[in-house]
């Protein structure tokens, strides 16, 4: 929160000496950290401050704008504002062309943007503050610009109609906020060496995926290397969201930290009931903790260095590898079924308990 803070404030301040507007350098600081894999994680944090400030925004607005010349002089008003319209369409609608949209998307496109926006406030409030725009001109377009927004809606309404599209039932429902592709992805908490393996290996498989990591050099390196990787905490359901769990095939959770990765899976899990969930757990004891939390499938570091090293000595001393791979799977099981017994857990009973792959 504090980079944010002096990034957004860092540029305003720099803007203000060049002679710009605070608003307008605060504005490119918002696109500049928008643009990077810490974005997610900037959303959760400010998420409590948005709706504050927009609030806070809209009403030193409305408190400056002086409605009397509504009364005293409609006609120019909605004259004005109207011609606001008209510019904007026209202009839209010309470069929709020129960029090769169809004529029913120009006209769509153009009546979207035709109202007036936030900048306007800015923009005229600044004008007038510096007197380079007469004041009561500056209020009669200000006023105007507001009467626009209002009619977005029925600009919008009008856009579909003349367009000639017609919205699906399904395109109704939003899609869920997350990363910018919406695709369902397999999603990877932890990008060290187990969690660029794991990601490697989907990749092989051409299976989509996205990670998550709290080293911020780890995070560097991974956008170096041109892979989806995010900055965040993701024992937090709101940077889970972002990052498209609600849409994710399953989740890998390969970090190191013991209450960490039981944390995540506990959040997963209740976010998302039917998720396939699979977990890096530290010893066996890690791992039947894991599965009580909602785990699907853990996997002990322990366990699996054993049965790893078992594989390899009896390679080498000459037994069949056919017979090697059938009892390591069949250790392998075995070792899960004690670890979801009541018992791997000094009696306890599991809280939950994995549905049958029949759907049963």
């Amino acid at each position: 929160m504090a980079a944010c803070l002096l990034v957004v404030l860092g540029a305003g301040l720099v803007s203000a000496v060049t002679g710009l507007s605070m608003a307008l350098g605060a504005f490119i600081a918002g696109l500049l950290l928008a643009e990077t894999e810490y974005r997610h994680e900037v959303e959760v944090t400010i998420e409590p401050f948005k709706g504050l400030l927009l609030g806070l925004f809209f009403l030193s607005v409305g408190i400056g704008l002086d409605l009397s010349l509504l009364a005293a002089q409609p006609w120019l008003v909605l004259g004005v504002a109207l011609g606001v319209v008209i510019l904007n369409f026209s202009v839209v609608f010309l470069l929709g062309r020129l960029f090769g949209l169809t004529g029913g998307g120009a006209i769509e496109s153009a009546l979207l943007l035709a109202a007036g926006g936030e900048f306007a406030f800015v923009i005229l409030s600044q004008a007038m503050g510096d007197g380079v725009l007469d004041r009561s001109l500056g209020q009669t377009v200000l006023v105007s610009s507001t009467l626009s927004m209002m009619c977005i809606p029925g600009l919008a309404a009008l856009g579909l109609k003349l367009g000639g599209r017609k919205l699906a039932a399904d395109t109704l429902t939003p899609a869920p906020e997350g990363a910018e592709d919406q695709s369902p992805r397999v999603l990877v908490v932890g990008y060290g060496r187990v969690g660029r393996l794991v990601g490697d290996m989907l990749g092989r498989h051409e299976t989509p995926w996205v990670a998550a990591e709290r080293d911020p050099r780890l995070v560097e390196a991974g956008r170096r290397a041109g892979e989806h990787i995010y900055y965040g905490d993701a024992s937090r359901p709101e940077f889970l969201k972002r990052c498209g769990l609600e849409t994710a095939p399953a989740l890998v959770v390969t970090m190191d930290s013991p209450e960490g990765v039981e944390a995540i899976v506990a959040t997963a899990r209740q976010m998302r009931p039917d998720l396939t969930i699979v977990a890096r757990a530290r010893d066996a004891r890690h791992a039947a903790r894991l599965y009580e939390l909602g785990a699907t499938d853990a996997v002990p570091e322990t366990v699996e260095a054993s049965l790893q090293l078992s594989e390899a000595v009896l390679v080498e001393i000459g037994v069949p590898m056919g017979l090697i791979i059938a009892s390591i799977h069949e250790r392998r099981d075995e070792i899960r079924k004690e670890l979801n017994r009541p018992e791997a857990l000094g009696g306890r009973t599991r809280r939950y308990r994995r549905p049958a792959k029949n759907g049963a």
